[in-house]
């Protein structure tokens, strides 16, 4: 019985500091996202997303083939550069940098590392459709999504264990479910934050925002059979094209003012 005792005892002992844990970090781990003003959870320092992202964006560039054509290579450039010029982080480390890859995709990493694959300009007709898709990478960058999407996952791991501690249900199960009701979620709402301050980037830069919609129905045209919502981390292109248009008047306020419109 005295075992037995001991036992639980650690094993509230354990629940009770994971979950104290938890609380501590939540308490002391509260930013702002600009532009919108949403309340993150951040337990990674801005200093330590720095150097995490010039580490895999260093691996990266030794693993995928970087692209030397002028044709891809230097809109990138130009119009990154402009983007990131206006954003509230210009002195950043920005690169810019474009991979042979087929696929129209884009990622950025903290510190504002941002890859652009070629297969983008599939869909990226002109400079203001590729910026589209730069200033919401540069979103992400200045709103530390990369920070804010690896401290969610670690405060989920905690989260996790401390819980199948205390129900008894397998952990694995609990991993998936928190994965359905957190981390895929968190990352739409991020990827709807970014498109939102994204368009008031690119507008700020010059590139005319109401270029965001044949963009996206492009990646509509091109996407063919895509998994449901509910299940992705992004939004579906009719969803980002609904929420762009309603965020349109204030983006062509920020178009009309820029000292860089019609350059």
């Amino acid at each position: 019985m005295h075992i037995l005792r001991s036992a639980k005892k650690r094993l509230w002992a354990g629940k009770a500091l994971g979950l104290g844990a938890l609380a501590l970090a939540v308490l002391t781990s509260c930013a702002t996202a600009p532009e919108t003003g949403r309340s993150q959870f951040i337990l990674i320092s801005e200093a330590q997303g720095l150097q995490l992202g010039a580490d895999a964006y260093r691996q990266i560039k030794s693993q995928k083939k970087i692209s030397r054509n002028p044709k891809y290579t230097q809109p990138v450039v130009r119009v990154g550069s402009r983007v990131a010029a206006v954003s509230p982080r210009p002195n950043y480390k920005w690169e810019f940098t474009v991979f042979e890859d087929d696929s129209p995709n884009a990622f950025a990493l903290p510190g504002g590392k941002v890859g652009v694959h070629t297969g983008l300009f599939k869909v990226a007709k002109n400079d203001a459709q590729l910026a589209t898709v730069l200033a919401h990478e540069v979103a992400h960058a200045i709103a530390r999504h990369g920070e804010e999407r690896m401290s969610s996952q670690m405060a989920v791991g905690l989260g996790v264990g401390v819980a199948g501690a205390a129900t008894g249900i397998n952990p694995n199960v609990l991993a998936q479910a928190a994965t359905l009701g957190v981390v895929l979620p968190f990352s739409r709402t991020q990827e709807a934050e970014a498109d939102a301050i994204g368009l008031k980037y690119m507008a700020r830069a010059g590139y005319d925002p109401r270029q965001s919609i044949p963009l996206w129905q492009n990646f509509a045209k091109y996407g063919g059979n895509r998994p449901p919502e509910f299940l992705s981390t992004h939004p579906s292109p009719g969803s980002r094209i609904q929420n762009l248009q309603r965020m349109m008047p204030q983006a062509l306020a920020e178009y009309n003012r820029s000292p860089y419109k019609g350059r």
